[in-house]
């Protein structure tokens, strides 16, 4: 008996830390604009710098994928411009650009509820 409750016990304990670790919040851009603007308006200065600051680093992390991408155009011979590895490339640069622009968006959400209560913006600029 004693062991099914520490084994019940452990369980609980796991699934409350899964629970607990899943409740980070992170840059979604596919989150609705409103839904952000609802959130970004609870939130405290800590809590909406913690979140421009998540939107900076996707934003980023997707303009180093574009450079990383455009480098790989460049090499590509001026003749096969035209050709489906080409194509294919700019495709990825036009869907990472728009995925950018919306988090973008979101982004100026809580970077604009931080400056409305004051918070400090040093850090956030693109």
């Amino acid at each position: 008996m004693k062991e099914l409750v520490r084994i019940s016990l452990c369980g609980v304990l796991a699934f409350c830390l899964l629970a607990f670790c899943g409740c980070g919040r992170k840059a979604d851009e596919t989150k609705p604009l409103s839904e952000v603007e609802a959130e970004a308006e609870k939130m405290d200065v800590e809590q909406l710098k913690a979140m421009a600051l998540e939107y900076k680093d996707a934003i980023l992390a997707k303009k180093e994928d574009v450079a990383k991408i455009t480098a790989q155009i460049k090499e590509i011979p001026i003749a096969n411009m035209l050709g489906e590895e080409a194509k294919g490339l700019k495709a990825d640069i036009d869907g990472l650009n728009e995925s950018m622009s919306t988090l973008k968006s979101r982004f100026e959400v809580y970077y604009n509820k931080l400056k409305e209560k004051g918070g400090d913006v040093s850090g956030l600029s693109l």
